[in-house]
């Protein structure tokens, strides 16, 4: 038995691939599925388990990612966002780097304890916090060109995998880790793999068209191909989608820096939008989670009162609250957490946010209206409590202490 933050978990008789789909509504699947798209969990719905479990919040890559790694909340491994306000430096930074991590993975043990362990995600920005002290495979789709052994544990990705380095925005940068993850199970085997896609699609289409059908049903052959290798297969979601536009096909915004500075002055309050990465095109920052820091002479819990009254808005919290409610590291939260409604999001300024490469209505996460993602794995899960809070990063503990 391993012993990682808390939690116990055995060791795998049987290849074990945990997947994390990025922004999988569970409507994705069930569409997908009721239209023919999905023969392999269709079987797998019946023949395995097909669970919902909840997401952590605030709903975006990074947190939940570095929670299914983890088996634990942000509370425990400090991963709160994609992005955050430094207090120490009194900067806005990514959360990218590993120095921001407070707790050890189960893939970096799971090797240590002498298991044969891969990771491929599709985005760079995961990377090295999924790969942190793990000795085995690691890389990513998008800087698939660039692999060296020493950095990544294998070379010559691109001829292993038969694909060009995709776009970072397309389907493809996710097909790129279902195809590595077939050709690695084929060739060397490994004892656990991870895979993390991105939500490119999922942003731009919603579930049930033909777009969303076609990702879906790519997928589902290459899961088919990983059980036909006897791999036991737990797949989940970092966080679901939504559309987020008001009746007239336009974003539905709440721009809290231009409410804060109405209500306290320009500049008085800072307001941070933990979405925001790199990668702004297909949702222009916008998501259902921010953070206000306030000046210490501000009373939070008055600007509290009043922001649950503004339109869109589903809750506020204090500092304390929120990390109570989401199980978030307090010192790495503002004085204020806002929570928008399912179909708003919250931005900062109007001039801050470059909407021009929207070229469908908005669709984005972040908030407890996309907390709800599946959880299925290809075998049963005999003595499992279904009466449990299941939760996203419960995906290694059923993969490994109940599917085999």
């Amino acid at each position: 038995m391993l012993n990682v933050n808390s939690r116990s978990y055995k060791l795998p008789a049987a290849p074990t691939v945990v997947v994390c789909v990025d922004g999988c509504e569970p409507d994705y699947l069930a569409q997908a599925v009721a239209t023919g798209h999905m023969p392999w969990l269709k079987r797998t719905l019946a023949d395995g388990a097909g669970l919902i479990a909840d997401c952590v919040v605030p709903s975006f890559t990074n947190p939940n990612n570095l929670s299914i790694v983890t088996g634990a909340p942000p509370s425990v491994h400090g991963i709160c966002g994609n992005y955050l306000f430094d207090m120490a430096s009194g900067t806005e930074v990514m959360m990218n780097d590993p120095k921001w991590l407070r707790a050890p993975t189960l893939l970096a043990a799971l090797a240590d304890a002498g298991k044969s362990v891969a990771v491929i995600t599709a985005k760079d920005k995961l990377r090295r916090l999924l790969g942190h002290q793990m000795k085995g495979i690691c890389f990513s789709s998008e800087k698939s060109n660039e692999v060296t052994l020493a950095e990544n544990g294998i070379a010559e990705v691109l001829a292993l995998v038969g694909m060009p380095v995709p776009s970072v925005y397309s389907a493809e940068l996710s097909e790129f880790v279902f195809a590595a993850g077939v050709k690695l199970m084929q060739q060397r085997r490994p004892d656990v793999m991870y895979l993390s896609t991105t939500d490119y699609v999922q942003h731009k289409h919603a579930p049930g068209t033909a777009g969303a059908n076609s990702f879906y049903a790519m997928m589902d052959g290459y899961l088919a191909q990983l059980e036909e290798m006897g791999c036991v297969i737990a797949l989940t979601a970092d966080h679901g989608m939504n559309a987020k536009v008001a009746m007239n096909g336009q974003p539905d915004v709440i721009y809290l820096q231009d409410w804060c500075d109405a209500r306290l002055g320009p500049g008085k309050a800072r307001v941070i939008l933990p979405i925001t990465d790199p990668y702004v095109v297909h949702h222009g920052a916008l998501g259902s989670f921010a953070t206000i820091y306030l000046p210490a002479d501000i009373e939070p819990r008055t600007l509290v009162n009043e922001l649950q009254q503004v339109k869109g808005m589903e809750a506020v919290f204090t500092r304390e609250e929120a990390a109570r409610r989401f199980e978030l590291p307090p010192d790495r939260i503002g004085d204020i957490v806002c929570v928008s409604e399912r179909f708003t999001v919250i931005g900062t300024s109007v001039a801050r946010h470059d909407l021009s490469g929207l070229d469908a209505p908005l669709r984005s996460h972040g908030g407890i209206s996309e907390q709800r993602v599946p959880l299925v794995l290809n075998r049963k899960l005999p003595g499992l409590d279904t009466s449990r809070r299941l939760r996203n990063f419960d995906a290694f503990d059923l993969a490994l202490n109940y599917a085999q």
